[in-house]
C-alpha cells in the first residue's frame, strides 16, 4: 500500500499445500557399574537416524500490479538426513563421610543434509526457473564438568565445580539457479564455534529449622567465532552470574513456603546465527531486487549473549489430600537482546540493493510476570464431590523493549497471558483412567522495531486421553492431540520507504490420533 494514501499498489495470493513423510529411529540405552554405596560409574549412549521427504505445489495470483508476478506455479522437492550419535558419561564417588566429587562428560556428533529443487512456471506451464540448494552441517560437541560437594559444620553444604563446553559447526552450502552458481563469491563453506569456560562455587545453608539460603557466584568466559570466504570473526564475552536464593517455611510442621531469589544469567547466540552466509528468499532470486516481505536472510558474526538479571518471589501452600496452590511473581532486565532485524541494504550477491534480515543486538528489555498455579482433586473444593484431579494455571506477563516505539513493544513470542486447565479421572468401575487439558493463548500484536510489526491469532487446543491398564505390566493408551482443529493466522508488515508492505498468512492446523502400547519387562 501506499503509506500516504492507503492505495493498493500490488496485491498477491498464494495457495498451496505439501506433503511430509518422516521415518526415524531412535536408541538409547543406560551401563551402570555401582561401585559402593553413593559411588557408581554410568555411560548413557544416545543414536538418532531419520530421513524425511517433502512435496509442495504452490499456486500465485495476483489481482493489482502493473508489473505481473515472476511465476503463476511451483513445485517443490526436498529431501533430508539426520543422524546423531551420543555418549555422556557420569562418575560419583565419595571423598570421606561428608564429601562427593562428581565427574560428566558428553561427546557428540551429528550431520544434516538437504537437497530441495523449486521449479517455477508461467501461466502456461512453462518451465520459467529452478532454483537448487544444497546444504550439508556438521556439528560436534564435547562437554566436561566437575563438581565437589562438601558438608560443612552449622548445616552448611558447600558445592564448587567448573564446566568447558565446546559446540562445533561445519556448513557447506551451495545454491543454484537454472544450473549455475548464485552465489560464487561467497564460497561455500562456512563456520562457526562457540566455546564456554565457567567456574562456580556457592553455600547452602540451614539458618533455623524453617528458614534456608544459599548464595554463589558463577563466572562464564563465552568465545564465539564465525568462518566465511578466508575470513573470521570472533568476540569473547565474561559474564558475573550471582545468585542469591532463600526460602522460609511458615510453620515447621507444614510445608507451605515463601521463595524469593536473585538471579543473574545470559543466553548464547545459536550457531546458526552466527554463520554469515546467505539464505536466499526463493520468490525473489538475485541479481534483482526483492521486497521487505520476502527478504534474504544472513547470520551476525558479531552477536554478543543476552545478559538477563532478575528478581523472584513465590508462595506455596499446600493442601492436606497432597494438592499444591502456588503464586510466582517475577521481573527481569535483559541486556544485548537479540531480535531479528529487517533492512534494506547494499550486498555482494546482486546488483540492486535487497531487503536482509539479520540477528542484531538491541538495548535491552524489561520483563515482568505473574504466574499462579493450581494441583488438587475437585473434592478438596467441594464435599461429596468425585475425585477428579485438577490442575491449571494462569499467567500474565508484561514486557517492554528499549528503542523500539510502543504500543506493544514487547518481547518476542510472548502473548499478554496464556492459560491451561486440565484434569484426571480414574474410574472405579473398570481399570481406565481418562483426562485432558485445555490451553488458550489470546490474539497479541507485537511491534518488533520502528518499521515492522505482527498480529498472531487466539490459540485454543484441546487434547484428550484414555488410558486401560490390562494388569501390573501392560497398559493402552488412547490419545487425541488438537481435537479441536482450529486454522489459526498471523500477519506482518513493514514500512518500506514510501510503502507499507504485509503479508496475511492463514494455516490449517490436524488432529492427531494415536494409540500406544506400554510393556514393562
Amino acid at each position: 500500500m501506499d503509506a500516504a494514501t492507503g492505495a493498493v499498489l500490488l496485491d498477491q495470493e498464494e495457495t498451496g499445500a505439501s506433503f511430509d513423510q518422516r521415518d526415524r529411529v531412535q536408541l538409547v540405552g543406560r551401563l551402570q557399574w555401582r561401585q559402593a554405596p553413593g559411588e557408581f560409574l554410568m555411560l548413557t549412549p544416545f543414536i538418532v537416524a531419520s530421513e524425511s521427504r517433502t512435496d509442495a505445489t504452490r499456486q500465485l495470483a495476483q489481482s493489482v500490479g502493473a508489473v505481473p508476478p515472476a511465476y503463476a506455479s511451483s513445485v517443490t522437492g526436498s529431501d533430508s538426513s539426520f543422524g546423531l550419535l551420543r555418549l555422556n558419561a557420569q562418575q560419583q564417588s565419595r571423598l570421606g563421610p561428608d564429601a562427593r566429587l562428581e565427574l560428566r562428560g558428553a561427546l557428540s556428533a551429528s550431520n544434516w543434509k538437504n537437497r530441495s529443487l523449486r521449479q517455477e512456471f508461467d501461466a502456461a506451464q512453462a518451465l520459467t526457473r529452478t532454483l537448487e540448494e544444497r546444504t550439508d552441517n556438521d556439528d560436534r560437541t564435547w562437554t566436561l564438568g566437575v563438581k565437589l560437594s562438601r558438608t560443612l559444620a552449622q548445616e552448611h553444604n558447600v558445592v564448587i565445580g567448573a564446566e568447558l563446553e565446546s559446540t562445533t559447526r561445519r556448513q557447506d552450502r551451495a545454491t543454484l539457479q537454472n544450473g549455475v552458481p548464485l552465489l560464487v563469491d561467497l564460497g561455500d563453506a562456512f563456520g562457526a564455534r562457540v566455546r564456554r569456560a565457567a567456574a562456580y562455587g556457592q553455600d547452602e545453608w540451614n539458618l533455623t529449622k524453617t528458614w534456608s539460603a544459599h548464595a554463589g557466584l558463577r563466572v562464564e568466559a563465552i568465545g564465539t567465532r564465525s568462518d566465511a570466504a578466508g575470513s573470521s570473526v570472533s568476540n569473547t564475552s565474561r559474564v558475573w552470574t550471582p545468585l542469591l536464593h532463600s526460602v522460609w517455611r511458615l510453620d515447621d510442621k507444614r510445608r507451605d513456603q515463601i521463595r524469593a531469589s536473585l538471579t543473574r544469567s545470559y543466553r548464547a547466540p545459536a550457531l546458526q546465527d552466527l554463520i554469515a552466509r546467505p539464505v536466499i528468499n526463493a520468490r525473489y532470486a538475485p541479481p534483482g531486487g526483492n521486497v521487505a516481505t520476502s527478504p534474504d536472510r544472513v547470520g551476525n558474526a558479531d552477536l554478543r549473549p543476552e545478559l538477563a538479571r532478575g528478581v523472584e518471589v513465590a508462595y506455596e501452600k499446600y493442601l492436606p489430600e497432597g494438592g499444591v496452590l502456588s503464586a510466582n511473581l517475577f521481573h527481569r532486565r535483559i541486556t544485548d537482546l537479540i531480535r531479528n532485524v529487517t533492512e534494506l541494504e547494499t550486498v555482494p550477491w546482486a546488483n540492486v540493493p535487497r531487503w536482509v534480515q539479520r540477528p542484531q543486538n538491541l538495548e535491552g528489555a524489561r520483563v515482568t510476570g505473574l504466574e499462579l498455579e493450581a494441583k488438587l482433586r475437585l473434592d478438596e473444593l467441594v464435599a461429596q464431590a468425585p475425585q477428579v484431579s485438577l490442575r491449571g494455571n494462569l499467567s500474565v506477563f508484561r514486557s517492554q523493549v528499549e528503542g523500539v516505539p510502543g504500543p506493544d513493544n514487547r518481547i518476542d513470542q510472548q502473548p499478554k497471558g496464556t492459560a491451561n486447565l486440565g484434569a484426571d479421572y480414574r474410574l472405579r468401575s473398570a481399570p481406565w483412567r481418562v483426562g485432558g487439558s485445555v490451553n488458550w493463548v489470546p490474539a497479541y500484536r507485537l511491534q518488533s522495531t520502528a518499521t515492522q510489526s505482527s498480529v498472531t491469532s487466539a490459540k485454543r487446543v484441546v487434547d484428550l486421553y484414555g488410558l486401560w491398564t490390562v494388569d501390573s505390566t501392560t497398559q493402552v493408551r488412547f490419545s487425541g492431540s488438537n481435537v479441536l482443529a482450529r486454522d489459526y493466522d498471523n500477519a506482518s508488515a513493514i514500512v518500506a520507504g514510501s510503502t507499507i508492505q504485509s503479508v496475511e498468512n492463514t494455516g490449517p492446523t490436524r488432529t492427531q490420533w494415536s494409540v500406544r502400547l506400554e510393556m514393562k519387562l
